[in-house]
């Protein structure tokens, strides 16, 4: 008889162990009640707490994401996102959550062809591309249904890039800023 061991009594390893599942959850929804909280106190969707929110969203995007590193954490964030925001609004499931997965997959690629998830410029170009891709995917579904009414797509037009300056502007080099503090106080930790 050989010396193995039968295959089913070694334990089993999952890719998404269950810390990573609940962060990627608490920051989703930490994401989405900080930008309600954001635009309710700012007396609605006006430009200032439209740069600050989308801000906000994407700094603690990057610290998700330096945190978890893991291939396929943005689309997970999206999944859990869609999931929190059917829970919250109601309605059906967005419609273009197959384009955002795509751009989520394509960003977390960007990530790993730039170094990974321990590199912090990886890491900010990875969530600059996602925020740029889901942003240019909102536009082109709002150019599809206003499409005899441009007038509209310029406005919607001028409010993506406004919230995607906000992403630039505070939340990337917030989010740097916080990874970095967070790593000092040992909560991310480069193992």
């Amino acid at each position: 008889m050989s010396d193995m061991s039968h295959p089913s009594s070694s334990p089993r390893s999952f890719y998404w162990d269950t810390e990573s599942l609940v962060v990627v959850g608490l920051f989703t929804a930490l994401s989405k009640v900080m930008s309600l909280m954001v635009a309710l106190l700012g007396g609605g969707m006006n430009p200032f707490t439209l740069f600050l929110k989308n801000g906000i969203a994407t700094a603690l995007l990057v610290v998700l994401v330096a945190r978890v590193r893991k291939f396929g954490v943005l689309a997970l964030y999206v999944l859990v996102g869609q999931l929190i925001s059917f829970l919250i609004a109601g309605g059906g499931m967005s419609i273009l959550l197959p384009c955002f997965l795509l751009s989520a997959l394509v960003s977390d690629a960007l990530i790993a062809a730039c170094g990974g998830y321990r590199r912090m410029g990886a890491v900010l170009a990875g969530v600059a591309l996602y925020d740029l891709l889901g942003r240019a995917i909102s536009l082109g579904y709002s150019l599809l249904h206003a499409r005899e009414n441009m007038a509209m797509v310029v406005v919607a037009g001028v409010f993506i890039a406004l919230g995607y300056l906000g992403c630039i502007v505070i939340g990337l080099p917030c989010g740097a800023k916080f990874v970095k503090e967070l790593r000092h106080a040992g909560i991310i930790r480069e193992v």
